[in-house]
């Protein structure tokens, strides 16, 4: 799946196509994996001991992400091995922790979104 604005969902709005490209972003466990995955190559065995949890939570978290098309997964005799599916998500990456950083201070008193980790 391309991240290309051609592959909004029929009857879907745009901006319910662009608020399900950041949900998938969200959770701090699946973003984690994905900034592991954009630095190179990555199999199950290494995202799982990058994120610290358990392989049925790693499966999930990057399913998700293949399935977004943030990442593709390839067969490489009996493991998948997992890339970055759209280098443009790195540079989108660059800028949200600069945004992030430039308002943390308005992050940190913001009471409607959840801070608690998920995975």
């Amino acid at each position: 799946m391309s991240l290309a604005p051609a592959a909004l969902e029929e009857g879907c709005s745009h901006t319910d196509t662009v608020a399900r490209f950041f949900r998938a972003l969200g959770d701090p466990t699946r973003l984690g994996l994905l900034e592991f995955i954009l630095a190179g190559e990555r199999t199950v065995a290494e995202c799982i001991e990058h994120a610290g949890i358990s392989q049925p939570r790693a499966s999930v978290h990057l399913s998700c992400l293949v399935d977004c098309g943030y990442v593709v997964a390839r067969r490489d005799g009996k493991k998948f091995r997992y890339s970055a599916g759209d280098p443009r998500v790195a540079d989108l990456l660059v800028l949200a922790r600069a945004l992030a950083a430039d308002n943390s201070a308005a992050l940190d008193c913001c009471t409607r979104i959840p801070t608690s980790r998920q995975d």
